[in-house]
C-alpha cells in the first residue's frame, strides 16, 4: 500500500486548515451545544465552499468525484478542530450509501453544503446525531432514506454531539450500507487522529510556558516521556488510519478488518494524548472556558462512536482467524 499523500491532497489539507484556523470552531461548537447552528452553519458553509461535502459525490450530482483518502486528509484537519455538526454522516457516509433516484434528490443539495444527513446503523450507531438540523436521515441497517422525525432528545457526553432517538417515518430503500458504515468509521478515524494532534500541540505549548519550581514544566523528564509516548502513539496510527482509507479507495475485500484496526488504534492513541494532556494542563483542563474540555469530550465521545473498541477488536479478532 502507498502511505505518501500527494501534493493536491496537502495543498487541500491547507486550504482547510487555513479556513478553520481564521475561524471560531470552539465558538461554534459550544453555541452548536446550546441549540444556536447558526455559527456552526456558518463554518459548514465554508467548508463546503472549500467543496470538503462535495468529495465522494459523484461528478453527475456536482461532486468531485475523490476517494476515501482525501476525505482522510479533510476530516483529520476537521478533528484537529473539533468541527461541530453532521459532518460524517453528510460527507462520508450520504454520498456512499445513496444511489439511484435518491442520490439525484439529495446529493446535489449535500454538496453544496444546502442539506445535511443524521444515520443510524443499527447497535452501533443507535441514535442520529443532529437530526434536529438533518434534512434526511439513512437506515444503513434498514437500507432505507427518509424523513426525519424527532422522538425525543438523548444525553451526550459530548455537548456537541447532539443525539437523538426518532420515530418511524416515511422512506425509501436505498443499497446495502456496508460500504457506507466503512466509511463513516473511517471519517471518525480521521477525527480522533485529529484531535489527538491538537491535544498534544497544545499540551506541548503549554508546557513550553508555564513554570514551576522556578522551571518551566517541559523541562522535566516526566513531562517530555509522557508527550513523546502520545507523539509515538500517534504516529502509529496515522499510517493505519491513511492504510484503511488506500483499502476503501481500491475496494479491498479485507476493508472492515482495516478500518477496524484503525478505529481501535486511532481511539487508543487519542484517548492517550487526552489523559496527557490534561496531566500536563492540571485544574484548567476541567474547566468549561478552555477548549481542552471540548476535546475531551469530543475524544471520549468519538471513542465509541461508529463501534466501541470492542465491536472493532471482535471484528479484527474474526478476520484474522478467518485468514488463518
Amino acid at each position: 500500500m502507498k502511505f505518501t499523500i500527494s501534493p493536491e491532497q496537502r495543498q487541500f489539507a491547507g486550504s482547510v486548515q487555513d479556513l478553520l484556523s481564521g475561524a471560531d470552531p470552539a465558538g461554534a461548537a459550544r453555541a452548536w451545544a446550546r441549540g444556536r447552528s447558526g455559527p456552526g452553519r456558518k463554518l459548514l458553509r465554508g467548508l463546503a465552499d472549500l467543496g470538503v461535502p462535495a468529495l465522494l459525490v459523484d461528478e453527475r450530482h456536482g461532486g468531485l468525484g475523490g476517494d476515501p483518502v482525501d476525505l482522510v486528509v479533510a476530516f483529520e484537519v476537521i478533528g484537529y478542530h473539533a468541527v461541530p455538526g453532521p459532518v460524517v454522516e453528510s460527507a462520508a457516509v450520504a454520498p456512499v450509501a445513496l444511489t439511484g433516484g435518491a442520490a439525484r434528490r439529495w446529493l446535489p443539495a449535500v454538496a453544496a453544503g444546502e442539506s445535511f444527513a443524521t444515520v443510524l446503523a443499527g447497535p452501533e450507531v443507535p441514535l442520529a446525531l443532529d437530526a434536529d438540523v438533518a434534512d434526511f436521515v439513512l437506515d444503513l441497517r434498514a437500507g432505507t432514506v427518509g424523513e426525519v422525525r424527532i422522538a425525543h432528545r438523548v444525553r451526550s457526553i459530548d455537548p456537541a454531539r447532539r443525539l437523538f432517538r426518532l420515530a418511524p417515518g416515511e422512506s425509501s430503500p436505498v443499497d446495502e450500507g456496508g460500504r457506507a458504515f466503512e466509511t463513516g468509521a473511517l471519517a471518525v478515524c480521521a477525527q480522533l487522529l485529529g484531535a489527538g494532534q491538537w491535544l498534544l500541540d497544545t499540551a506541548v505549548g503549554y508546557a513550553k510556558q508555564r513554570s514551576q519550581y522556578g522551571r518551566l514544566i517541559g523541562e522535566y523528564q516526566a513531562i517530555k516521556h509522557l508527550l513523546a509516548d502520545v507523539a509515538t502513539q500517534l504516529e502509529l496510527a496515522r499510517p493505519l488510519v491513511h492504510g484503511a482509507a488506500v483499502a476503501a479507495a481500491g475496494g479491498d475485500p479485507l476493508l472492515p478488518r482495516e478500518v477496524s484496526a484503525a478505529k481501535v488504534f486511532a481511539g487508543q492513541a487519542a484517548y492517550l494524548a487526552a489523559r496527557t494532556a490534561l496531566q500536563v494542563h492540571g485544574a484548567i483542563g476541567y474547566t468549561e472556558e478552555h477548549d481542552l474540555g471540548l476535546r475531551l469530550t469530543k475524544v471520549r465521545a468519538l471513542l465509541g462512536a461508529w463501534g466501541s473498541a470492542s465491536f472493532h477488536r471482535a471484528r479484527v479478532r474474526r478476520a484474522v482467524a478467518g485468514a488463518a
